[in-house]
């Protein structure tokens, strides 16, 4: 399954907020990964999650494959469209 999201918040995806969205993919049973314009990485990777350099209103592709895969992609699109307000 995917769901394209827009990063809201004035950071974009960086080292203070992609902690939660690993946190929360690391979650799900599903995998997990996050796509870009020209790559795609393991949501439940940190680094990996970081070394995208998402910006303010780009927009990502949440993939989710896996026996929660709904429950993740709703979650996690939740997560990023609220500006990763906890």
């Amino acid at each position: 399954m995917k769901r394209e999201v827009q990063i809201t918040n004035a950071l974009g995806l960086n080292a203070g907020n992609a902690p939660h969205l690993v946190q929360m993919a690391n979650g799900f049973k599903s995998s997990v990964w996050i796509e870009t314009e020209d790559r795609r990485v393991n949501a439940k990777s940190l680094l990996g999650v970081i070394s995208l350099g998402v910006k303010k209103d780009m927009k990502i592709i949440l993939i989710a494959e896996g026996a929660d895969e709904q429950e993740a992609l709703d979650k996690l699109a939740e997560m990023i469209e609220k500006g990763f307000a906890l």
